[in-house]
Order: structure tokens, then sequence, then C-alpha cells
């Protein structure tokens, strides 16, 4: 089907229930694992489109890292003409070396959307956990089942940060009508 096609029949649909039409793009940041999930919100509908890691391996030298995240992100952002980026908010844990790489990758990883002028909206491990389950506390496993269900899926998506990267698009989905609130600034 034709792009100019493609869209004019979603916005047939998008008049006929009366709501959103948006591509939202989960990202569980990273370095050595970069998880992804993407969804296609039309309405109070949603379809999975894809999911999935980039990896690097740690012998490589962090500027090369980098660049291969960016060249992957940069080729699912044009394959699903993106939207929306979701993303979880950097958690800080004990090992400083650790969060330092994974801050300098999530900058990388959010200049690959905003240079194709997507807008990025980041949600807490605690507001993805309660979007998803309605309990702030969830543990990996109750998620990993939620998603499996919402999505119809027959398993669990694998590895933990595809899991991961949907139930961030998932909670975006479900922030649609006041995402103005999660906008990064």
């Amino acid at each position: 089907m034709s792009q100019l096609k493609k869209y004019v029949f979603y916005v047939i649909i998008f008049d006929s229930i009366g709501g959103f039409f948006v591509i939202i793009f989960g990202l569980d940041p990273g370095i050595a694992i970069v998880g992804y999930g993407i969804i296609e919100a039309i309405g109070n509908r949603i379809r999975l489109i894809d999911y999935g890691v980039i990896e690097t391996k740690a012998g490589i030298p962090l500027p090369d890292r980098l660049k291969i995240i960016d060249d992957e992100l940069n080729k699912l952002i044009d394959l699903h003409n993106v939207d929306d980026l979701a993303i979880e908010e950097l958690f800080f844990n004990k090992n400083v070396k650790t969060v330092i790489n994974v801050a300098q990758a999530r900058g990388v990883e959010i200049l690959s959307f905003t240079k194709k002028n997507i807008l990025a909206y980041e949600y807490t491990p605690l507001q993805v956990k309660q979007a998803i389950t309605g309990y702030g506390r969830a543990d990996k496993k109750q998620m990993q089942e939620s998603i499996k269900m919402i999505f119809k899926l027959e398993a669990v998506p694998k590895p933990d940060d595809a899991a991961d990267a949907l139930a961030i698009a998932l909670c975006h989905f479900f922030s649609l009508k006041f995402k103005e609130q999660f906008r990064m600034k």
C-alpha cells in the first residue's frame, strides 16, 4: 500500500472512531542492551508492531557503541514512521561508571529521535508499573505477564529489555490524553 493511501486509510479510521492515531516507540535505555517496543494506537485500540533489542558488545570503544545504537534506532524510526518516543527515566544505581555510560547512551538515543522532530515523553518505573498492572510496586514477572495478556501474545516478550520497552510504550498510550505532562523538558 502506498504511503499516501495508507495515511488516507488511517484518517478515515481516525475520523470514524474519534480518537488518536499515533505510532509510539517505547525505549528501555541502555548501552549494552537497548530495548524497544513499537505500538500503533488508533483511538482506544492498540496494535503491536515490533519489539526487540539493539545490542553492543563490551569490548567495542564507547563512541562506536553509541554510533551502532544511533544507526539502528534511525533505521527503526524510518521503517515505522514513529510519532512519539516514550522513554524510561534514568534510574541511578550504585555503579557510577555504569550510570555514566548509560546516561551517555540515553542522550544519544534521545537525540536520534530529536533529529527527526519526534518529541520525547519520560516515565518513571513506578508510573509504568502503575499504568500496566495498577500497582506501582509490581514485580518484573507481573509486568511481563500483563504485557503478554494485553497484546495477546503466546509467550512473554524476550529479552526482558524488550518487554520493558513495550510496557513503556503502553504507559504512554494510557497517558495520551494528558501526555504533555510527561514531555521531556
